[in-house]
């Protein structure tokens, strides 16, 4: 598979390209905010990078005819709005949290949440210093799973890449639903399973979750 990545210099960027190319994949575009490296068409391009390079990255993908794989978070409404009119006629996966282990549990919360609807429920994530949107994107997945309105805490401390824990609690119980990020390693895993999964597709928008859902039917 040949592939670009937005943001190649970055903590995710360098990531991705080694996971990709520990895999044979071979990267052909490779772009930073000052510079752009072309060796050939992308059949994917991947971007974790920041909401500010949505544009460009879209745009890559309708002169190439690339798929596009979006991990950036803290995308507003008009650049979803964006991504969804670009998906009309290329394939677009985009995801807040590329971790096989959160979709499964958001696969399990949406289920089940049910069973859960007369309990006391408040979601804690933590992440990395450096993470500019609060609470994750993650977390309001989490809670859009849940489909009720529950409080969210934040924290921004150390290099934690991401900590998502789910508390529900009655008069004398608690349950809680945990996942860790053992390492970033984890979301360049993702991408890479997100990449070769939608490299089939002709257009349409996608989320992580839709490769589950597959998985599982």
């Amino acid at each position: 598979m040949k592939f670009g990545v937005i943001g190649y210099k970055g903590r995710m960027g360098k990531l991705i390209l080694e996971v990709f190319q520990q895999k044979g994949h071979q990267a052909v575009l490779l772009v930073e905010k000052d510079e752009e490296k072309f060796y050939e068409k992308p059949e994917v391009i991947i971007d974790f990078s920041a909401p500010e390079a949505i544009e460009n990255t879209i745009n890559l993908g309708k002169k190439f005819n690339s798929k596009l794989v979006i991990g950036t978070t803290g995308l507003n409404k008009q650049k979803i709005d964006l991504l969804k009119e670009a998906s009309q006629n290329i394939a677009v996966i985009q995801s807040y949290n590329f971790s096989i282990g959160i979709n499964i549990i958001l696969e399990i919360l949406e289920k089940y949440s049910k069973l859960f609807s007369a309990w006391d429920c408040e979601i804690i994530e933590t992440h990395h210093s450096m993470k500019k949107d609060k609470p994750s994107g993650t977390a309001l997945l989490l809670k859009k799973s849940l489909n009720r309105e529950v409080l969210i805490h934040s924290l921004r401390i150390g290099n934690i890449p991401g900590d998502h824990t789910i508390l529900f609690s009655n008069d004398g119980e608690l349950i809680n639903i945990s996942h860790r990020a053992i390492s970033r390693n984890v979301f360049a895993i993702g991408a890479l399973k997100a990449a070769e999964w939608i490299i089939t597709k002709k257009s349409g928008l996608f989320t992580f979750r839709d490769i589950i859902k597959e998985e599982l039917l």
